[in-house]
């Protein structure tokens, strides 16, 4: 039985790691939540849900971050900088370039479709709730997929695909990484299986996605290029352009509030431009610059930047 829960060097399996971690990110914070639904979310007033966001939003951040910290600690028995957080000069500009690079990427979407006809602007610094000043309603969204963007790439990137790499090392350690980038990317699209209207096209364009993310962090090791891409992607996507993140749309505070038109194949209709052909287009060219970037700041493009345990 011993054998079946561990492996020799006396960890659990990289699956039993992959999977509690999994639990307590997505039970963790509901927890929290549920504790705190009685007391202090009952301070919040009707008209302040944006505020009672933030803070939950920040909660969840806390928690998810105990939970990664505890399980690097005592499951993985890593240090918890390794899943992608060894802050230096260079995380920063991976950063840096990730928020620039999703910004670009969902400009690009928005000017493609803008000059197609397929969007119409009808408002611009459109704030939710209207009474709000736009700077302060802008906070929500924006913490909201800050914390999107840091507890997705800390668990289908940080967590998993060094984990699965450490799993698969018998295939060799490149053949490893590149089963574990794959398989986080489809677990990736997987999380989104019950977004609003979600299709199969795009559970697969956010596979793809996921891919991308993936890219930079296994290319650098870590983390700063996939948030920092994760974040604006989401926040330019949503409360920029105001297109549907995911086939969500949490709030309606927004740079440019649109309409939209065109043919669903190309702008991915009710589900954002993740479900459409524009979305695997700027994807396909985000890998591209991320090729690029990694390229010219490393010097290679090598996979062995991973903090993986065990390279057999």
């Amino acid at each position: 039985m011993r054998t079946v829960l561990t492996a020799q060097d006396g960890r659990l399996r990289a699956g039993y790691r992959v999977t509690l971690f999994f639990l307590l990110w997505g039970y963790g914070p509901a927890v929290v939540h549920s504790l705190l639904e009685s007391t202090v979310l009952a301070l919040f007033s009707v008209d302040r849900a944006w505020l009672q966001s933030i803070f939950l939003n920040s909660v969840r951040l806390v928690t998810i971050l105990i939970a990664g910290w505890w399980v690097a600690r005592f499951i993985d028995r890593r240090p918890f900088a390794d899943y992608g957080f060894h802050f230096s000069t260079a995380w920063w500009l991976d950063f840096c370039f990730g928020l620039l690079l999703g910004a670009a990427l969902m400009g690009a979407v928005f000017l493609i479709q803008w000059q197609a006809g397929w969007v119409i602007v009808t408002d611009v610094w459109r704030s939710d709730p209207p009474w709000l000043a736009f700077g302060a309603a802008f906070l929500a969204p924006l913490m909201l997929h800050l914390v999107v963007s840091i507890a997705e790439e800390l668990l289908t990137r940080g967590n998993q695909i060094l984990n699965l790499t450490e799993g698969a090392g018998r295939l060799g350690y490149l053949p490893a990484v590149m089963v574990a980038w794959l398989l986080s990317s489809i677990i990736f699209g997987l999380l989104h299986i019950f977004n609003p209207h979600v299709t199969l096209v795009s559970i697969v364009n956010l596979s793809l996605m996921g891919f991308m993310f993936g890219l930079g962090y296994v290319l650098t090791g870590e983390l700063g290029l996939p948030i920092g891409l994760h974040l604006t992607w989401n926040l330019v996507q949503g409360n920029v352009y105001g297109f549907p993140v995911s086939g969500k749309t949490p709030f309606a505070t927004t740079v440019i509030a649109i309409e939209q038109g065109g043919p669903d194949v190309w702008t991915g209709g009710a589900f954002g431009p993740e479900g459409g052909l524009l979305g695997i287009l700027v994807t396909v060219i985000g890998m591209f610059a991320i090729l690029g970037w990694v390229r010219w700041r490393y010097g290679d493009l090598s996979l062995r930047r991973l903090h993986v345990m065990c390279k057999a």
